[in-house]
């Protein structure tokens, strides 16, 4: 191909004399040339369908070329043409049209990125990337039944399914690619860990495992308590013993939650309420973390039954209910001082 251009350029400069030459000329200095730019660099889009013409009349409006079919010469004599790729280009200053077209030929676009946190639960998710600027919003006023089945997982509750991490993507990309992302990694982190539990855990399922994940990630304050926490949970479900977490309580109660949980929301039975009924409750209530993941299918061992917060983010862990019973008296009237002394309500 750059053979048959070059002759065609032999060519054009015979027949043309003095003047095709000048015009071979400046075409191999434009090709090396940086582009004129801004300080700042300049940020280019070629859409879907798009191609060199488009691209090199857009760079000429905003005054980095001169000459579009330079830039239409160039694309064919390198061969890339027909391979650019759809999507934003950042082009900083020093950029030369060779360079520039081999980027958009390699698809190298501008990434955005967008967390998801962990213990976020998926009324969260889906607020956050409703407010991702870049994405391709096509989600709107769909319930949570709808979004499972526009990711191609319909009849699946989403709660939990959704993996925490800072995830990176392209200008244009839709919101259901990058749950779906966001859901294939959970399940491949999920599926690895699963396969490497330890022994004698009371689930049936790696979903009953992410259930217990979701409760660590909630009830747990100082990362390094995971494990501890996980194995209070498990020797309860063990034995028989009901779970009696809050965190369970307060996702069941949904908007309903003032940020105050009662002793009547603890009394008032549900599926959710882990102080009413046995064993795990229906679903995940969060999106639990790697280390909350492997907290669950590796607890620690030990005879705790039971834990209370300091206050100060960490647990008091207790083997028996006296032994609790000292330790909640011990730290609740410790919070209750604490609150009365900053005007807080004591609870």
């Amino acid at each position: 191909m750059k053979r048959f251009l070059l002759i065609g350029l032999l060519l054009a400069v015979t027949v043309a004399g003095g003047a095709g030459a000048w015009l071979v000329g400046a075409w191999l200095d434009f090709r090396d040339r940086p582009l004129a730019l801004p300080a700042e660099g300049l940020r280019v889009e070629l859409p879907p369908g798009g191609n060199v013409q488009g691209l090199a009349r857009d760079l000429a409006r905003a005054g980095a070329i001169q000459h579009p079919l330079y830039l239409v010469f160039l694309a064919r004599y390198e061969g890339v043409d027909r391979q650019l790729k759809a999507g934003e280009y950042a082009i900083v200053p020093g950029t030369t049209p060779r360079q520039l077209l081999a980027r958009i030929a390699a698809g190298d676009v501008i990434e955005y990125s967008l967390t998801l946190v962990e213990g976020w639960n998926f009324r969260q998710v889906l607020e956050a990337v409703g407010r991702a600027e870049f994405l391709r919003h096509t989600l709107a006023d769909t319930d949570p039944e709808g979004v499972m089945a526009r990711i191609g997982h319909p009849g699946e509750h989403p709660e939990g399914r959704f993996f925490p991490d800072t995830y990176r993507y392209h200008k244009g990309m839709t919101d259901v690619a990058f749950l779906e992302r966001a859901y294939r990694t959970m399940a491949r982190h999920l599926e690895r860990e699963w396969a490497g539990r330890d022994e004698g855990l009371p689930y049936e399922s790696p979903y009953e495992a992410l259930i217990m994940a979701s409760i660590v990630e909630k009830e747990t304050g100082v990362p390094e308590e995971r494990p501890a926490i996980a194995g209070v949970f498990v020797r309860r479900l063990q034995r028989g013993m009901l779970l009696q977490t809050d965190p369970t309580v307060i996702y069941g109660l949904g908007q309903a939650f003032d940020g105050n949980l009662r002793r009547t929301h603890l009394q008032e039975d549900g599926p959710y309420n882990t102080y009413t009924r046995p064993g795990l409750p229906p679903s995940p209530i969060a999106m639990p973390g790697l280390e909350a993941i492997r907290a669950a299918l590796h607890p620690a061992p030990g005879k705790d039954l039971y834990f209370v917060a300091r206050g100060d983010g960490s647990h008091a862990f207790s083997a028996s209910l006296a032994e609790h019973n000292r330790a909640v008296a011990r730290y609740q009237l410790r919070r209750g001082r604490q609150a009365q002394e900053n005007g807080e309500p004591n609870r």
